[in-house]
């Protein structure tokens, strides 16, 4: 596995060690755009390890990663719906106000499975294509 994605597998672990403490007192919003940048940095570490370089937008890091997710069969298509579903997290979290700029703690909650599952599995698929345990 190459430094940068055994880094961005770290950040993405950070942003879910993250959001477990957030969630844990109250901070839903901030939750669940942590959900979020734990998958977003999970993906860049697919999409590193199969074309040597990252995406630069949000946008770009979703297409490709679900371009690249359909060739590898042990990726559950569900995974790569996941980042577009969790980044509308992080939109509310960041640009929404009044009512509708509050994100449920049910729905970080949920999320913040999702976003464990999604780093479990990008990572064991990356460690098993790098021979690492």
């Amino acid at each position: 596995m190459t430094p940068e994605v055994a880094a961005y597998l770290e950040k993405a672990r950070q942003c879910l060690s993250n959001a477990r403490t957030l969630l844990a007192i109250g901070l839903s919003n901030d939750a669940g755009r942590n959900a979020y940048f734990a998958a977003f940095h999970s993906a860049q570490a697919f999409i590193f390890s199969r074309t040597g370089r990252v995406a630069k937008t949000h946008s770009g890091a979703r297409s490709e990663f679900a371009r690249l997710a359909l060739e590898e069969p042990l990726l559950d298509r569900s995974l790569t719906g996941f980042l577009a579903r969790a980044y509308a997290l992080k939109e509310v979290a960041d640009y929404e106000t009044g009512p509708d700029s509050l994100i449920p703690s049910d729905r970080s909650s949920a999320a913040l499975e999702t976003a464990e599952q999604f780093v479990d599995r990008v990572a064991a698929l990356l460690e098993e294509a790098h021979g690492c345990e």
